[in-house]
């Protein structure tokens, strides 16, 4: 949320495109990194610490778009550019997904790359050892000379990074407008793939995925003459049923491992 506005007032500004990017991507690192801090400096609690900036970030902008600009709940100033569409050729010419591939915004494209990378970074590069380390057992990773607060701090950074350009890509690239309610729990659903994909990326990526599958078919089918209420409802609600199905399916692997562990104990003992 904080990137959307952070995009809309720097493209306004700027008449510029690219610096609504890099602002968005400054404030999300900026707030990624008071929230490391809070944590790994403080002992706060991640879940709480979460709640809290959200809550935070809401509340400022709601305080700060009527005081500062005049606006209630839309902030859309004079001279704001939206993200360009792109087309590539080699992906626009394939069939049937050609259509939906390309053209798309640099941003999207910018995602599509960030998913083989992160794996490759997280499992094929030191780098990667060190912050699954430093995030798994924090006194094993500075036993083996990690320094664990440090890749924790650039971990969430990064993050921020990221989702201060998803604010941006949501702000310019789809409406052209900030509004203070325009993530509409998005961040949640981000949290829920990644609970759903087990914290790997490309499980999550496919997580993602098949909810915004579901988020893009609630507005076509709200154009189809179906209760509004029941469309908007239909990306959260496979949201809920995809972790209950996680859940259950958790828990029947750990009864199935708990009875073969029995029967291995019955069967030493016998013998």
């Amino acid at each position: 949320l904080g990137g959307a506005f952070a995009a809309v007032a720097a493209s306004a500004a700027a008449a510029s495109w690219q610096a609504g990017v890099a602002a968005a991507g400054a404030v999300g690192a900026l707030l990624g990194l008071g929230f490391s801090w809070t944590i790994t400096r403080l002992g706060a609690n991640q879940i709480i610490a979460g709640l809290g900036l959200n809550l935070v970030v809401l509340g400022f902008l709601g305080y700060l778009l009527p005081v500062r600009f005049g606006v209630q709940g839309t902030y859309l100033p004079e001279g704001v550019v939206g993200l360009p569409r792109i087309a590539l050729p080699l992906l626009g010419n394939m069939p049937l997904l050609g259509p939906i591939l390309s053209p798309q915004t640099p941003l999207t494209y910018v995602s599509w790359m960030t998913i083989p990378v992160i794996a490759f970074v997280l499992y094929r590069t030191a780098w990667g050892i060190a912050l699954r380390a430093a995030g798994e057992d924090e006194e094993a990773a500075r036993a083996a000379g990690v320094p664990a607060l440090r890749w924790r701090d650039v971990s969430t950074v990064v993050a921020g990074l990221l989702s201060g350009l998803a604010g941006a890509h949501l702000a310019l690239g789809v409406v052209t407008l900030f509004n203070k309610n325009m993530t509409a729990g998005r961040g949640f659903i981000a949290l829920a793939a990644v609970y759903f994909g087990a914290a790997r990326p490309w499980p999550t990526a496919a997580a993602a995925f098949l909810f915004g599958v579901f988020e893009a078919a609630s507005f076509r089918y709200g154009s189809a003459g179906l209760a509004p209420q029941l469309v908007q409802m239909l990306p959260y609600l496979v949201v809920v049923i995809s972790l209950t199905l996680v859940a259950l399916r958790r828990r029947w692997d750990v009864r199935r491992r708990a009875a073969r562990a029995a029967d291995l104990a019955s069967s030493g003992g016998a013998r």
